[in-house]
C-alpha cells in the first residue's frame, strides 16, 4: 500500500531551502562537527560555492593556503571560473581539517578534499542529508539542505548591507527579484530597514 506524503510538493512546485538566520545557530553547528564537516560547512557559508563545486575542491588546491589567498573553482551552471578570497574562518577550518586528518595528509595530491569514509568524493545528496541533520541537531525547524550553505552566505551579506546587484553577480542571477527570493528575505527583514535613525 502506497501512503502519500502530505508534505510532498505539488507538481510544478519547488521546495525552497532556507538560510541559517542566527549566528548562534551557526556557532552551535560548528561546535558539533568533525574537522572535515566543519571545514565543509565553513567553506560553504563563507564562499557561496554550490555543494558540487565545494566537492570538486582537491587537497592540492588548499594544502598551502594562507589568509588572503584565493580559491578559484569552475561554476557548474555557467562553466565560468569564480575566484573567492579565503577569510580567516575558512583558513582556520582548512588548517584544522588538515591537522586532524591523517588520511588526508597521506593521500595523493590529486585527491578530493571532501572524501567519504567509504571511499571516493562525497555526493551532493549526502551533503543535503548532512546539513539537514546538523540543523536538526541544534534545534532549527524548517527546510534545510545543501543550498542552505550558499544561501546562508548570501543572507548574511544582505544583513550587512551588501548591495543586491553585487549579490546578483555572485549568485549568477539575472534579476534582483530572483536574488531576494533565493535568499528567502522575509517581511521582518524588510521592516528592519526602516529602523535606521537619521
Amino acid at each position: 500500500m502506497h501512503i502519500k506524503n502530505p508534505n510532498h510538493p505539488k507538481k510544478g512546485d519547488c521546495i525552497k531551502v532556507e538560510p541559517i538566520r542566527t549566528k548562534k545557530a551557526i556557532k552551535k553547528i560548528k561546535r558539533i562537527l568533525s574537522p572535515r564537516d566543519r571545514c565543509l560547512f565553513t567553506l560553504g557559508i563563507n564562499t557561496a560555492y554550490r555543494a558540487n563545486e565545494l566537492l570538486s575542491i582537491t587537497y592540492s588546491q588548499i594544502r598551502d593556503v594562507a589568509l588572503g589567498d584565493t580559491l578559484e573553482i569552475k561554476q557548474s551552471k555557467t562553466d565560468k571560473y569564480r575566484r573567492v578570497t579565503l577569510n580567516k574562518s575558512s583558513i582556520r577550518a582548512i588548517k584544522n581539517f588538515i591537522k586532524h586528518d591523517d588520511n588526508l595528509n597521506s593521500r595523493d595530491n590529486k585527491g578530493f578534499l571532501f572524501y567519504s569514509k567509504k571511499g571516493g568524493v562525497l555526493k551532493v545528496s549526502t551533503v543535503t542529508r548532512m546539513v539537514k541533520g546538523w540543523c536538526s541537531a541544534v534545534g532549527l525547524s524548517g527546510n534545510y539542505g545543501s543550498h542552505t550553505l550558499r544561501k546562508t552566505w548570501g543572507y548574511w551579506q544582505y544583513k550587512r548591507s551588501t548591495a543586491i546587484p553585487l549579490l546578483m553577480v555572485a549568485f549568477g542571477h539575472s534579476t534582483q527579484k530572483q536574488t531576494l527570493a533565493y535568499l528567502c528575505i522575509q517581511e521582518k527583514d524588510v521592516q528592519e530597514i526602516y529602523n535606521l535613525k537619521l
